[in-house]
This record gives structure tokens, C-alpha cells and sequence, in this order.
């Protein structure tokens, strides 16, 4: 059963990466010509028509298509119109900088979100839950490129503790992942106090608690494990967000990573480059599921049985 179950989630997350390179490469197609970006102003129509063809757009919308499908395969995604070398080069030497940025990001929000959600359902109407409460409200409300330029104007400009952009020092990455962070932490916080609030109600904590359980192992091992569920399907969706809002973040830190080439390709009509961008934040988000799914056996064995 468990493989059965495996290969059916294998092929719905393959349906989907087809259905995002082909919506993508579909609009692409509607929003430019990179050719007239790239041939000179005193160029030909002869000169725009051989540059087309030896970038490929003079194919019916069929025929690229199908070469595109066909190098996907093989693993080629072809040359950047803009940087004029191969796709999958650039994707290699800007993926670990948002994989990066996205761990670091990742281990401020969740440990600090969950701790915070629990003990906001523990001190339920108190001025604690009320300041976490209000925290978390703000923190998913606020921009992240607003507190990105707020957090520099504040730690780079006026305080000059931290640098304001670079990569490769751990200083340089402080003020990129909080920024990233703020929206995965503040939905942590909220929904696992949702869920703690839920669970502490439940027959199973008074039994606990009757046994002779002390109460933080009450909290942790009956209540946390069982709100667990609905956390984990929350955080597995937001970190695929962080790919989305890595864009954003990393254009204003200036980092390195593929939000921010991402940003260069579309604005120069980079077909190649903007679809394997596409195509690896689409692959991370689906792996991403995929792994929450199986994670689901783990935490809750009724899931497991049937």
C-alpha cells in the first residue's frame, strides 16, 4: 500500500511540473521579443531575422516548445540570451545562495515560531498571549521589501552593525534572513497556537494529566505531537513561499541567489533562464510536499494504517 501510495504522489508531482513549464512557457511568449533587446539599434531586419533563428524563436510556438521539452529531458536548458552561457551553469552557481538563505531563514522561524505558539495556548488571555498575539499579527502584515529597507536603514545605516548586501561572511546574512523569515515565524506562531488551543481541550490531555504526567510533558508529547499535523502541512507550504519571497529579499540585499537572477531574466526577456528558474522553485515546492506527505506516516499512525 505504502508503495502504491508512493508511486501515485511520483506521478501527481510530475503532472505538476508539466503543467508549470508549460504555463510558463506560454506566457512567456506573450510578454516580449528578446530579439529587439538584443540586436543593435542600427541592425538589419536581415540582422533580427538571423539573430531569431540562431536563438531558435523563428520555429512555430509548437516547435519550441517540443525542443524545449525535449532538452528538459536531456538535461539541457540551453543559453541564456542575456549572459550568452549555458542555463544550467548560472543555475548551479546561484542556487546554493538561496538554498542558503532559505535554511538560515527557516532556523530562525520555525523553532521560534512553534516555541512562541505554545506559549501563547499555554498563557492563553494573558498579556503574554496578547503581545505574541500582536506580534504575529504584524508580522505577516508587514512587507517584507518595507522591513528589509527598515532593518538596513536601522542595524547598516544608523547602528553600522551589520553590512547592508555581500555574500559569503555570516554578518552578511543576518539581516536577508530575518527579513525572509518574518512571514514563515509569524504563520508558525499563529497556527500552532490554533492548534495547541485545540488540542488542550481534548480528553486525552485531562487523562495525561491524571496519570501523574507533569505538565510539560503533557504539553510536549501529547499536545505538541498531536498539533503537529496541521503545522507541518503549514510550514511545508510556506517554505516553498520562501523561494517566491526570496525574489524580493534578495533583490534588496543584493544576494547572489536565483530570486535575484530570476529578476534579471525577466526583465530582459531571458526565455531559457526565467523557465529554469521556474522549473527548479517548482521542483523544490513539489519535493517539499512530497516529503510532507511521508512526514504525515510518522507523525499521526492513523494516517500510517489506512
Amino acid at each position: 500500500m505504502m508503495f502504491d501510495y508512493l508511486v501515485k504522489r511520483v506521478l501527481q508531482a510530475l503532472l505538476v511540473l508539466f503543467v508549470v513549464t508549460t504555463v510558463v512557457f506560454i506566457l512567456l511568449r506573450g510578454i516580449g521579443d528578446p530579439v529587439k533587446l538584443l540586436v543593435s539599434p542600427e541592425g538589419t531586419f536581415e540582422d533580427y531575422e538571423n539573430l531569431q533563428r540562431m536563438l531558435g524563436l523563428d520555429k512555430p510556438l509548437i516547435g519550441q516548445y517540443m525542443d524545449y521539452l525535449s532538452g528538459i529531458v536531456k538535461g539541457d536548458f540551453g543559453n541564456s540570451f542575456f549572459y550568452n552561457r549555458p542555463v544550467l551553469d548560472l543555475i548551479k552557481e546561484h542556487i546554493p545562495a538561496t538554498l542558503q538563505l532559505s535554511f538560515a531563514a527557516i532556523v530562525i522561524a520555525i523553532p521560534f515560531g512553534i516555541f512562541s505558539g505554545i506559549i501563547s495556548a499555554v498563557k492563553r488571555n494573558t498579556p503574554i498571549d496578547s503581545i505574541v498575539t500582536t506580534l504575529s499579527i504584524a508580522g505577516r502584515s508587514v512587507p517584507s521589501f518595507w522591513l528589509g529597507i527598515i532593518l538596513i536603514l536601522i542595524f547598516s545605516v544608523w547602528l553600522k552593525m551589520l553590512p547592508a548586501s555581500g555574500y559569503g561572511k555570516f554578518k552578511q546574512i543576518i539581516l536577508p534572513a530575518i527579513t525572509l523569515s518574518m512571514g514563515l515565524l509569524a504563520s508558525t506562531t499563529r497556527l500552532t497556537r490554533s492548534s495547541m488551543l485545540d488540542v488542550l481541550q481534548q480528553d486525552y490531555m485531562t487523562t495525561a494529566r491524571a496519570k501523574g504526567v507533569k505538565e510539560k510533558g503533557v504539553i510536549v508529547f501529547h499536545g505538541l505531537r498531536n498539533a503537529l499535523l496541521t503545522v507541518v502541512t503549514m510550514v511545508a507550504l510556506q517554505i516553498g513561499n520562501l523561494l517566491g519571497g526570496s525574489v524580493v529579499v534578495e533583490s534588496i540585499f543584493a544576494w547572489p541567489g536565483i530570486g535575484r537572477l530570476m529578476v534579471t531574466a525577466i526583465t530582459n526577456y531571458d526565455y531559457p533562464l526565467v523557465q529554469a528558474c521556474a522549473l527548479v522553485m517548482a521542483v523544490i515546492f513539489t519535493f517539499l510536499n512530497f516529503i510532507v506527505d511521508i512526514l504525515y506516516t510518522f507523525i499521526d499512525p492513523r494516517i500510517r494504517q489506512s
